[in-house]
């Protein structure tokens, strides 16, 4: 019964209660909900407003913002399947690595049309009935935004724009090249670039929304458009405003906006596709000063302005001359802005023609269009490669070389530009040519070479190979075929490129052996081949001698006897040289000897030769002993009796696999060598080979004095001296300098006759001490009276 009333009690309670905050919640203020809420002042401004605001930006040209709603409303429209919707995000965000790419893409689409409809005019010449012109223009519409690209090809029926336009990775190109080929062979039907059906969708690359206006000879007049989630088909309610062909109008995102400017399209279509074979037009402005004639009110101040300085300056004036100077119409410099359609790709493709047609005015020409060269080329080679890989090619040697070259060599050039189909891929190769040849500019086409998707690099390694191989070849063969009156310029801006080449390129060492050019001691520069052909009689080597100058090699004792006997020596100067010619084993079949090093005969091995070798040695080895294992033992490796030398007494030389005066040279002036380097330590401090002259007075003294006394110190002195002056003679750098400076010194002693004890007489001492203060002030009291006793004797002028 307790617990009945206890609920009863409760229901009263909540009951009450809920009356209460049903009267509180009545005294708060109400509020509604707006039936529009997009409408409402307040309410948001994002979807009937905005929705307004893009039907009015991305229009149609003819088509009124009612009629692009009625437009769409009743466009097919079509979803991308999962997959390709997939497929569009990895092109538009990975595929390509530059967004200018874009245009490259659609202009090789629009030569694709082009070539279609050309190749069906071949056989039905209707086709061309709505309209002949065969061509590309692109306009921008800066107002609103848009780019458009148009073309006059064979355009696309509705079927096609949800074939080709709808399917990602249908390509066009490659099914109408397949019905082609299925009909015929002929070589002009695989004149197309489209292969891979996805160059139209890098468009997206830049754009937001995409619409395609196309007309086909076969179909009405359709558009295609779509944000890249979806697209829709439509008839356009224009009618055949095309005639035929197709019109791409990209509505280009904030940050695609430089894509606008007239200098940035045409920079592009320069680069990219100034080889197309069908005209490209820019819409563009250009400004010029024109005279115009003024008009009558302005004609008027200026003849009353005139009138009133002519009466100033000259009253007197001819009135024949006056009514000539009004018979002369009066006109005023006026700056003048004109739009029209600018040619943008003006240089033709001219390696795809037969050399035999084209004149060298036209290489130069275009050698200039593609390097902006102004001098010209000083050769070319243009040729067709066909194997593995089949291209065309036209290269060209520059007359001059950049002074900065080397400080890049070895870094990527530039030079040779990749197209395919004539449509520009690109000119980032670190393998198409070496890099001793990296001053080579030219072009490389090919119909067939295995690009990936986005047609920016190649594929396959093993092709490059193949090209650089050729490319290679044809170089060679092009400079060997520049003529003798031509080929000292070329040696001259060109010569550490070939010689580095020799270094490098094992391959063809053999063939850039025959590009060499020396100065010879017959005072000419000469190419190996010749010095062989100019060879003496049972002569085995290629005598060379390498240095600092020319008039170094030539001075140098090493060649003394050589050029006596009538021997031609090749003088290496550069310092690439000897580096080169050490890299050479051989030409044909003689080898090379540096007459700065041991292991060489001049006078032969006949029995008589030998027979006086062996009386000059016998005689001559006490001194060749005392030297080496007295006098000089810690400054040579050996004496020996010398064949080469003629008027000098001796000469330092290197053994057969050390480094020559010259090479310590090059190697010590390098940078960027180690400080403590054990291999370099070794040969810069190898001992080297003294050889004497017997014929030398000098030697001839020093050995009777050694025969007479091998303590004798005065030849001791002299042979040291004779080593100091035969390393110097040698090219070589002395150790002490100090001991040479000395012993040059008492040497001028004895012959001036001063005692060599006599010492420098000792400095006298000067102190700097400072004149006493009173002396100051006698001086200055002196130079007051002068002044008061020049006072006086001016006082009587003045009065006077």
């Amino acid at each position: 019964m307790l617990r009945n009333w206890f609920f009863v009690s409760l229901a009263v309670l909540l009951l009450a209660f809920s009356q209460v905050k049903a009267e509180d919640e009545a005294e708060l203020p109400v509020e509604t909900v707006d039936d529009d809420m997009a409408a409402h002042r307040e309410g948001s401004r994002t979807d009937t407003e905005t929705v307004d605001r893009e039907a009015e930006a991305i229009k149609i040209d003819g088509l009124s913002v009612a009629e692009m709603k009625l437009m769409r409303e009743s466009s097919e429209k079509h979803v991308f399947q999962a997959e390709v919707n997939r497929m569009m995000k990895l092109i538009i965000n990975s595929l390509y690595r530059n967004k200018e790419v874009y245009l490259r893409e659609l202009i090789s689409n629009a030569s694709d049309a082009l070539d279609k409809i050309r190749l069906l005019s071949l056989t039905d010449k209707t086709v061309l009935e709505s309209t002949a012109e065969l061509s590309i223009k692109i306009k921008a519409d800066k107002e609103n935004h848009v780019l458009h690209i148009t073309d006059t090809g064979i355009g696309m029926t509705k079927q096609d724009l949800i074939n080709n336009l709808g399917t990602i990775a249908k390509s066009g190109t490659a099914d109408f090249l397949n019905r082609l080929q299925d009909a015929s062979s002929t070589d002009q039907f695989s004149d197309l670039i489209g292969q891979f059906g996805v160059g139209f969708y890098s468009a997206f690359l830049v754009a937001d929304k995409v619409i395609v206006t196309t007309k086909n000879n076969d179909d009405k007049q359709y558009i295609w458009e779509s944000d890249a989630n979806s697209y829709s088909v439509v008839e356009d309610p224009r009618g055949d405003t095309l005639k035929r062909g197709t019109t791409i109008s990209l509505y280009l995102k904030e940050e695609s906006y430089d894509f606008l400017e007239q200098d940035t399209v045409r920079d592009l279509i320069k680069k990219y596709s100034q080889f197309i074979n069908f005209n490209i037009y820019l819409w563009g402005s250009s400004t010029k000063t024109v005279e115009e004639p003024i008009e009558e009110d302005e004609e008027e101040a200026v003849d009353a302005a005139e009138t009133e300085k002519k009466e100033e300056d000259d009253e007197g004036a001819v009135e024949e001359d006056k009514e000539e100077e009004e018979k002369v119409p009066k006109t005023k410099k006026v700056d003048k802005t004109t739009w029209d359609w600018e040619l943008c790709n003006e240089s033709k493709p001219i390696w795809t023609r037969k050399p035999d047609e084209i004149v060298q005015e036209e290489y130069d020409e275009f050698y200039k269009a593609i390097t902006k060269d102004k001098n010209g080329p000083m050769t070319q080679t243009h040729f067709i490669a066909e194997g593995e890989v089949t291209f065309k090619s036209l290269l060209f040697v520059p007359n001059t070389q950049a002074s900065e070259q080397f400080n890049k060599y070895g870094q990527a050039a530039e030079n040779i530009k990749l197209y395919v189909r004539r449509v520009f891929i690109t000119d980032d190769f670190k393998d198409m040519m070496p890099n001793y040849l990296s001053f080579v500019k030219g072009v490389v086409d090919s119909d067939d070479l295995p690009l990936n998707v986005s047609r920016e690099t190649l594929q396959q390694h093993k092709l490059l190979k193949v090209i650089k191989k050729k490319l290679v070849r044809k170089t060679l063969d092009m400079i060997k075929k520049i003529s003798d009156d031509k080929y000292g310029a070329f040696w001259q801006e060109y010569s550490t490129n070939i010689k580095l080449g020799v270094i490098e390129d094992t391959a063809n060492r053999t063939r850039l052996a025959k590009l060499l050019r020396f100065t010879s001691s017959n005072g000419k520069l000469s190419s190996l081949a010749e010095y062989v052909e100019r060879m003496k009689d049972k002569q085995e080597s290629i005598f060379y001698m390498a240095g600092g100058s020319k008039d170094e090699v030539e001075k140098s004792p090493f060649v003394e006897r050589l050029i006596k006997k009538g021997y031609e020596v090749l003088y290496l100067t550069e310092a690439v040289d000897e580096y080169a010619i050490s890299a050479l084993p051989e030409f044909e079949g003689k080898k090379f000897q540096n007459v700065a090093k041991e292991g060489f005969s001049i006078d032969g091995d006949t029995e008589a030769a030998k027979a006086r070798k062996e009386v000059t040695k016998e005689k001559f080895d006490p001194l060749l002993k005392w030297m080496g294992e007295d006098a000089l033992k810690d400054h040579i490796l050996r004496a020996e009796v010398s064949e080469r030398l003629d008027g000098s007494p001796c000469a330092l030389v290197t053994s057969k696999f050390g480094w020559t005066a010259n090479m310590q040279k090059i190697i010590q002036s390098q940078t960027h060598s180690k400080t403590q380097d054990m291999q370099r330590d070794y040969y810069l401090n190898q001992k080297k080979t003294l050889e004497i002259n017997p014929r030398h007075p000098l030697i001839k003294e020093l050995l009777r004095r050694i025969e007479d006394n091998p303590a004798d110190k005065t030849a001791a002195e002299m042979a040291v001296m004779m080593y100091n002056t035969a390393t110097l003679r040698s090219g070589f750098a002395l150790k002490d300098t100090v001991n040479f400076a000395e012993q040059i010194e008492l040497m001028m002693r004895q012959t001036l006759g001063v005692d060599a004890d006599e010492q420098v007489e000792e400095e006298e001492e000067v102190t700097d001490e400072e004149p006493p203060e009173e002396d100051e002030d006698d001086e200055e009291e002196e130079e007051d009276e002068d002044d008061d006793e020049e006072a006086e004797e001016d006082a009587p002028k003045d009065e006077l």
